[in-house]
């Protein structure tokens, strides 16, 4: 066992100090935070298109009611394998990063958190297809909201909470609980759906995607001032 003794006129507690300070600059040093929020933003732009051309919206009259089915198929057929690519092209972004600054990067956690959430929503969202066309039925507002935070976009919040974590970065934290409150409740800005409208998705779709976007901006200046 050996011991190492501090050097002469050496403070401890400044000696902790600076260990703690050059932890945190490690920290910051690991984080590409806004290149994660970038791929984000551009899977959701991107997915406007796939989710309208394979929505699916066919109305039934009857004498007393007027049934809607209402179907993101697109949901299925864009967003699992988008997703997926989004977190490998992230974790591949951190580990470059960090190699290129001598550091070792903490984000496979993040990645296999993405991946995870994607599998259970793209789960979900199967069995609703194959059970609810046979069985329709109207829900409760919470059942709405816990429907929003599985699908994609809440997934997405979901999985940067994780990262948030793992870069102890109180800015990422704030920003997605913001960016939750968006995602699950729907704003529209007036732009409803009236029984025949495609497009009723796109507002909140489009606001998700600017609300990452701007993030991005964001943490991308911020990660500049500090340089």
């Amino acid at each position: 066992m050996t011991t190492d003794s501090v050097p002469t006129g050496g403070d401890p507690r400044r000696l902790l100090s600076e260990v703690r300070n050059l932890a945190r600059r490690v920290r910051v040093d690991q984080r590409v935070t806004w290149f994660a929020l970038l791929v984000l933003a551009a899977v959701t732009f991107v997915g406007i298109p796939f989710d309208w051309y394979f929505l699916v919206l066919r109305c039934v009259d009857g004498a007393d009611t007027h049934m809607c089915e209402f179907s993101r198929q697109g949901v299925l057929y864009y967003w699992p394998v988008a997703l997926l690519l989004a977190y490998t092209a992230i974790a591949v972004c951190y580990v470059r990063v960090a190699r290129s600054r001598g550091l070792g990067a903490r984000v496979l956690p993040y990645a296999i958190t993405g991946v995870a959430l994607t599998v259970l929503f793209t789960a979900a969202w199967v069995a609703a297809r194959l059970y609810f066309p046979d069985h329709p039925q109207r829900f409760p507002e919470w059942v709405l909201v816990l429907d929003r935070l599985i699908a994609p976009w809440g997934t997405i919040g979901v999985a940067l909470l994780v990262l948030a974590r793992l870069e102890r970065n109180l800015g990422l934290l704030v920003f997605t609980l913001a960016y939750l409150a968006v995602a699950l409740v729907p704003i529209d800005f007036g732009w409803h759906w009236n029984g025949q409208d495609r497009t009723m998705f796109l507002p909140q779709q489009f606001i998700n995607g600017a609300v990452l976007l701007l993030g991005a901006i964001g943490f991308a200046l911020a990660g500049r001032r500090r340089r």
